[in-house]
């Protein structure tokens, strides 16, 4: 049986929220080029400038990796890009964290908000820090962001209102995906090119396979557990729908 297809009829904004530049190009990107294509639109909020991940000068690296972002969003149609300068590399959960996100959720008003895993281990290794720290605190900051008395200066100073998401989705593989997007043809093509377009930081990792070469291959992975092409997969999580086993025991 297929995974069901991401309700994305009823999107109207996305924010993604990642600890680095070029977080959102591995796979990501293109189910984002199909969402902003289809008049959804798209938010990425950094938490990063990404200044730990080449060898230049801290500063440097930051000034080259934001702009390669920049046009990484251009690529898939994204036009509102928000950069934070939390510490790359020592990224830490806490309360100015998940202040931070939690003020853009309240500014961006998404009814989806993108995250990215917090498990130590993944079908991919062991999971950077920066990666699991953003992720926990992107989670809570979707229930913070609802609740008028959590950060309430954003309320009272800032001119911010409460804001509930009703989806939290994180990007997953088969066996641990709920639900998927077909980026079969140009989306698929854009999020390749979103990705190329971190071309001295990806020079300066050794080794790294060129974006077409790779990102195919996993989209055509997921798209086999989807039953098409190419595909995004990604676990869902209904924010609004009751939890499960309350259903199961009201229908008993």
């Amino acid at each position: 049986m297929p995974l069901p297809v991401l309700p994305e009829e009823s999107f109207h904004r996305v924010l993604c929220v990642v600890a680095h530049p070029d977080d959102m190009e591995y796979g990501a990107s293109a189910a984002v080029a199909r969402w902003t294509a289809r008049g959804i639109e798209v938010g990425y909020l950094l938490l990063t400038r990404g200044e730990a991940g080449m060898p230049n000068p801290p500063e440097e690296t930051a000034q080259l990796r934001v702009a390669e972002q920049q046009a990484a969003c251009a690529v898939v149609g994204v036009d509102d890009l928000t950069v934070l300068d939390h510490p790359d590399g020592v990224l830490t959960y806490g309360l100015d964290l998940r202040r931070d996100i939690c003020r853009q959720i309240r500014r961006f008003k998404p009814d989806v908000v993108l995250g990215s895993g917090f498990d130590v281990e993944t079908p991919f290794g062991f999971d950077q820090a920066d990666h699991r720290a953003a992720g926990l605190a992107t989670l809570d900051a979707v229930r913070d962001a609802g609740n008028r008395w959590v950060f309430p200066e954003q309320i009272d100073d800032e001119g911010l209102e409460p804001h509930s998401a009703r989806w939290y989705i994180v990007p997953g593989l088969a066996g641990f995906a709920s639900h998927g997007v077909d980026v079969t043809g140009e989306p698929l093509r854009r999020g390749i090119a979103s990705l190329e377009a971190h071309a001295a930081y990806l020079a300066a990792l050794p080794g790294h396979p060129a974006p077409a070469d790779f990102i195919p291959k996993f989209t055509a992975m997921s798209g086999k557990a989807l039953g098409v092409e190419h595909a995004v997969l990604f676990r869902a999580h209904d924010l609004q729908a009751p939890p499960e086993f309350f259903t199961e025991a009201m229908q008993d």
